[in-house]
């Protein structure tokens, strides 16, 4: 996969500039299917830092029930990606 595919978009919140600020700690919403490495390698393709660490974690939307059935939620995967201290990310 290229380096666009793999990070969808930033995740621009109140937590999340909070942390890229004080902690060099920006959010990002990627692929399902990628792993760390792919994030990591992504990450310092698109924006040239320097990355120190990747966590990810999958967030599994509940089901929904209506009078027609049950329609299933999207699920999702994020990844916080750790930046050298030395280096920012400019999102906006």
């Amino acid at each position: 996969m290229h380096s666009h595919e793999i990070i969808k978009r930033p995740l621009l919140t109140e937590k999340s500039t909070f942390t890229g600020d004080e902690f060099k700690r920006y959010m990002f919403l990627v692929d399902s299917e990628a792993t760390k490495i792919e994030i990591k390698n992504a990450v310092q393709d698109l924006y040239k830092v320097r990355v120190v660490g990747v966590n990810t974690h999958n967030r599994k939307k509940r089901d929904r029930r209506y009078r027609y059935g049950a329609i299933a939620g999207k699920s999702s995967k994020r990844a916080v990606v750790r930046v050298h201290p030395e280096d920012t990310i400019e999102l906006f």
